[in-house]
């Protein structure tokens, strides 16, 4: 879990201004990947949905010396243009966008994907994991007059089929097509527009899906390391694609999940 890792402080993102979208909990992997890009000396905006996630966000955002909380709807373009508009009357430009958002409902991240999925539910998978970075990447852009990178969170989901995943695998896909278009388009004004695709991790994203804890432990039997996914791992991945280390890093997907994306076949035992 994130509170049982110090990340190592540095000044590799000193000076450096951004956001992060998709802090739920102490858990999430954007808090991880917030708490490493702090320690490193960044400047975090963080945005929120609804005053309950408030008050469970900001004492994280608090304890690690910030203190720019921005109310944000993804689904609504009047608050993202409130959002937006705060953050570059506070800064004026920024250098990074960190976007992990995404969403299905439970009654299709369980079973049959062809029977579960409802036509607005499939909307709604895309218009939340994957419209919402696009309208982000956007708005970001608009503000980054020096260049910058962003980054969004995928799953190996997107590229094999995984039990229970269904819509949302369908969604990740799309995400890491916009990924790539989005790194194409962006490009030519200096940024950087990348995706990691983290192991399952225990967080309120994967207590969402059904089964989503043997995901944890099938992660770990199988991977190469023989360990779970580590949020210092995803967290550094993070750290080297949004500052000068990945420079020259453009429409990656870059897995971190202890080389479980690699296996066909895990070890089987000898005859």
């Amino acid at each position: 879990m994130a509170d049982d890792w110090t990340p190592p402080a540095g000044d590799l993102m000193k000076g450096k201004r951004g956001i992060v979208m998709g802090v739920a909990n102490q858990n999430s992997i954007a808090w991880g990947i917030a708490r490493q890009l702090a320690a490193q000396g960044a400047e975090i905006a963080f945005t929120y949905q609804g005053d309950s996630l408030e008050r469970r966000v900001r004492p994280l955002v608090e304890s690690i010396g910030m203190d720019t909380m921005i109310p944000a709807d993804v689904t609504d373009d009047a608050s993202m243009d409130a959002a937006f508009d705060a953050i570059k009357a506070k800064w004026g430009k920024i250098d990074f966008l960190v976007h992990s958002i995404a969403f299905a409902g439970k009654d299709e991240l369980q079973g049959s994907m062809v029977a579960n999925t409802t036509r607005e539910g499939f909307r709604r998978a895309m218009d939340i994991s994957v419209y919402s970075f696009i309208d982000c990447a956007r708005r970001a852009s608009e503000i980054m007059p020096d260049g910058g990178a962003m980054i969004c969170m995928t799953y190996l989901g997107a590229e094999r089929t995984v039990p229970s995943y269904n819509v949302m695998g369908v969604a990740k896909a799309a995400l890491e097509a916009a990924t790539r278009y989005a790194a194409r388009d962006l490009g030519p004004q200096g940024i950087r527009v990348n995706a990691i695709s983290a192991g399952a991790m225990r967080t309120l994203s994967l207590a969402g899906i059904r089964g989503g804890k043997s995901l944890m432990g099938t992660g770990r039997d199988w991977s190469l390391l023989k360990e779970d996914t580590r949020m210092e791992g995803v967290a550094g991945a993070a750290l080297y694609l949004l500052s000068e280390l990945g420079h020259s890093v453009a429409g990656e997907v870059h897995h971190v999940d202890a080389g479980f994306h690699v296996v066909g076949v895990p070890d089987l035992p000898e005859d």
